[in-house]
């Protein structure tokens, strides 16, 4: 049985205004819509939502044409770009705002949490909210009672659950909102990417309990950047692109679909024309990589063998304390490999100008498949507050050659190859 349809779905914003912007276009609006009962006449104009592109028209598609349903009791992880309609998607279907176009079918009583602080009333206290959403759901006083203690207990919000919610913490405050949606039973739970404000421990808890929610035939809506939690939680994903539908399949299908997608958006362009997603303060840019041998000479890397990854960084003003890391990730996005100069060499200066840094790995511990690369640089000033020089996110390709790693006219079989970091070792038999 299908628990969420969503039909022909749309969601159209005026980039910087409420309404059309004029009495004139209000009127046309509200005289084609309520009295000639034709559809809105400005939703034919408008662009898909390019964020990195500059558009021509005062109207965007936020959402345009979604089409696909979720069946009862499935896990669905949305994933997609900065931008791409995930919250948009999750906003229309927990009727945080309405569809400009299309409609959405629900079975089912849904809990959400969007961001933080979702549904709380900050001059309320924790216990108060906890009443208030439950009575929201359509929960008696008696069921909320019940699941009391338990809710209290989960957000480890005890010593200020009589305390008004407006003191509470962002990460306070998503645990306790986190605990009310995933205890109070809903059918359907939609949860955005607010665990990211949480601690280590409270995200590990929040994915078990959600791994629970789900493991108990409800539906489970679950947004994240964390592909390996997408993986290892979700049953089927849906990939978003600029606004519309652009894959469905299993986790594993829908995480591979987009890590390969947004790698090859990207592959040929200089690495300082890459869109950035993570907030850097400027001080320092990557704009190449290579992949050498010892004499410098440009490879391709392969088991077992010397690699040198050079970096190429440009640097505006001078940049205090910085040093640079490179993650390996494999083809579901989980790092299996990290490589941080700040915990083999001391931090560095940098002058205005062109640099560049070397990674020597002696002997390459990769069986041969396709790796991602995650850049990271550090760099402090003491104007600004923000750490990150620059980072770019698995978007650089690491293809790995198949080679004899031990020396001993040996390949790895093939049923290791992408899937395994390799070591020198030897056995003995007594």
């Amino acid at each position: 049985m299908k628990a969420i349809e969503f039909e022909n779905i749309g969601k159209q914003y005026r980039l910087g205004l409420v309404s059309t912007g004029t009495i004139k276009h209000d009127l046309n609006r509200w005289w084609a819509m309520n009295v000639l009962h034709k559809e809105d006449p400005y939703l034919k104009i408008g662009e898909t939502n390019v964020r990195s592109q500059k558009g021509h028209s005062e109207y965007v598609w936020a959402l345009k044409d979604i089409n696909f349903s979720v069946e009862e009791g499935d896990v669905v992880g949305i994933i997609g770009k900065n931008g791409a309609g995930k919250s948009t998607l999750l906003k229309l279907l927990s009727r945080v705002t309405m569809p400009t176009t299309g409609t959405i079918k629900v079975r089912g009583r849904i809990a959400s949490l969007l961001e933080v602080g979702t549904g709380f009333h900050p001059e309320m206290t924790g216990r108060e909210n906890i009443y208030m959403n439950g009575a929201i759901m359509g929960m008696t006083k008696a069921e909320i009672s019940r699941k009391l203690d338990e809710i209290v207990d989960f957000s480890g919000c005890e010593r200020y659950i009589d305390t008004p919610v407006k003191r509470y913490s962002s990460g306070m405050t998503v645990r306790l909102g986190f605990a009310v949606a995933a205890h109070l039973e809903p059918e359907i739970l939609v949860v955005d990417e607010v665990l990211a404000v949480g601690d280590a421990e409270f995200q590990k808890k929040a994915i078990g309990k959600m791994g629970e929610v789900a493991s108990g035939g409800r539906t489970v809506l679950f947004v994240s950047h964390n592909m390996a939690a997408v993986r290892s939680l979700c049953k089927s994903g849906v990939v978003l692109k600029d606004g519309m539908f652009n894959f469905q399949g299993t986790a594993n299908e829908a995480v591979d679909y987009y890590l390969k997608a947004y790698a090859d958006n990207y592959s040929g362009l200089p690495l300082e024309e890459i869109p950035r997603t993570d907030k850097t303060n400027g001080l320092l840019k990557f704009v190449d990589i290579s992949f050498l041998n010892e004499a410098n000479e440009p490879i391709t890397p392969h088991c077992g063998k010397f690699l040198r990854i050079r970096l190429k960084m440009k640097v505006e003003k001078g940049a205090d304390q910085c040093y640079v890391a490179i993650d390996v990730n494999n083809m579901y996005g989980d790092p299996i490999m990290n490589f941080s100069s700040h915990i083999t060499m001391d931090e560095f200066k940098l002058t205005p100008g062109i640099h560049e840094a070397d990674l020597d790995i002696p002997k390459l511990p990769l069986t041969a498949g396709i790796y991602r690369l995650t850049l990271w640089a550090n760099a402090k000033n003491p104007l600004i507050s923000i750490i990150c020089g620059d980072c770019l996110r698995d978007v650089i390709k690491l293809k790995v050659e198949e080679d004899d790693f031990f020396g001993r006219g040996k390949n790895i079989g093939s049923h290791l190859l992408g899937k395994v970091v390799l070591c020198d070792y030897s056995w003995s038999v007594h």
